[in-house]
């Protein structure tokens, strides 16, 4: 049911539906084994549905994604991390969101129970709902995705408070579900306030059991997360700034064993008939041996060591041009280009990314993003947690109204 400042309003029983593919050509310099690649995929296939029924006391999310059978390989993005991919942003899973939310309120109070598969109540948007078409680094540091969640809200005015229960198993191939035994096996809490209508201000905390280890017997991790988030009154300002922290826990012994920390700061903004993004990171990344393949790494990882951690810099400017109608799709042609620089965080470091590296780190991308429909207002937050507020309408995230869903 959405809500604004004072409390809840009524709400009509409404839905829509979306899709998206991104054709894109990346050239990435100096990428893994100093190579020099040039590949072309297509990226970001998915379909999107959602609404609310019974006058806005059912809403549901749900996002199907195809990459599974696009980027089987992973797409080409030097720095990225994670499921056994390394400077290749691994495929997500072919059922990427679906989730019901019961939404409710009693006076200024707002309050929603949400159940399925998708976004844990942690950190940020996920990046395919913000201006750039390259996931940052710290994907994996920021959000927690595609788990077997359970979510309760409680709104009142501009603060909202969520906490979950949840599968700490991370996906092992685009075709797995959330393992059952191991459901509830984790948590975690986010609180959010809006200060004023265009600003809204995160803090987040959750325990993860054995992500990288599906049998449950690897590493936990603790992760922390604050942001803020503005966007202006006509959608075409954004500014987003976060900082996380994960560590890594021998669970036996109670100790930290690796600590991983990611700072990011990133915007956009409308220049005459163009769209202008630009975005900084530096995050602290694992090195787990690699394969034949040096794009791959074990999974599950072999033990509970690393060969080092390599800290990232990276500074990335976009470019979005006057998308193009055929019928009932748009197009938004877009160039994105990356510089990055990436160095032992520790001199004892057995992984030296200079040397494995060299310099420079270049990566340059050419793509359109593909739309029919309007994409979700957010993604990662369900029933009264959905912030009200303008969305995004700059470097083709969306160029039209979308449907609050229970906020």
């Amino acid at each position: 049911m959405p809500m604004d400042s004072t409390g809840p309003a009524p709400a009509a029983n409404l839905a829509h539906v979306m899709a998206q593919a991104i054709p894109v050509v990346t050239r990435a310099q100096n990428t893994a084994g100093g190579r020099d690649l040039t590949e072309g995929y297509l990226s970001q296939l998915v379909a999107m549905g959602s609404g609310r029924l019974l006058q806005g006391h059912l809403a549901f999310d749900v996002t199907l994604n195809g990459e599974g059978r696009t980027l089987h390989r992973g797409e080409l993005s030097t720095g990225a991390f994670g499921e056994g991919f390394v400077d290749r942003r691994h495929p997500h899973t072919y059922l990427h969101e679906l989730i019901a939310s019961g939404v409710w309120s009693a006076g200024p109070l707002g309050y929603s129970a949400s159940i399925g598969r998708g976004f844990v109540p942690f950190g940020t948007d996920d990046p395919m709902m913000r201006p750039f078409e390259k996931y940052p680094i710290n994907h994996h540091l920021s959000q927690i995705l595609e788990r077997g969640v359970a979510i309760g809200a409680l709104r009142l005015g501009p603060m909202i408070l969520e906490g979950s229960t949840f599968g700490g198993d991370e996906p092992t191939s685009p075709g797995a579900l959330p393992r059952r035994d191991r459901l509830g096996d984790s948590w975690s809490a986010r609180g959010t306030v809006l200060p004023l209508a265009r600003l809204e201000l995160q803090a987040s905390y959750a325990s993860v059991r054995s992500p990288e280890q599906a049998e449950g017997f690897g590493l936990d991790q603790r992760k922390r997360s604050v942001s803020g988030r503005y966007v202006s009154a006509s959608g075409e300002r954004y500014l987003l700034a976060e900082w996380a922290r994960t560590e890594e826990r021998d669970r036996e012994r109670d100790v930290a064993v690796f600590g991983y920390e990611t700072a990011l700061l990133e915007g956009a903004m409308t220049v005459g008939v163009v769209d202008l993004g630009l975005r900084l990171e530096q995050t602290d990344r694992p090195e787990e041996e690699r394969l034949a393949d040096p794009f791959r790494t074990p999974r599950p990882a072999s033990d509970l060591s690393i060969a080092g951690i390599t800290r990232w810099r990276t500074a990335t400017g976009a470019v979005a041009f006057p998308g193009a109608t055929f019928g009932p799709l748009r197009g938004y042609p877009y160039i994105e280009l990356e510089r990055l620089a990436a160095s032992p965080r520790s001199a004892t470091d057995i992984f030296d990314a200079r040397q494995f590296y060299g310099r420079p780190i270049w990566m340059a991308s050419v793509g359109v993003r593909i739309r029919y429909g309007a994409m979700h207002a957010r993604m990662g937050r369900y029933g009264v947690a959905l912030p009200t507020g303008p969305t995004l309408h700059m470097l083709g995230v969306e160029k039209e109204p979308s449907l609050h869903v229970g906020h």
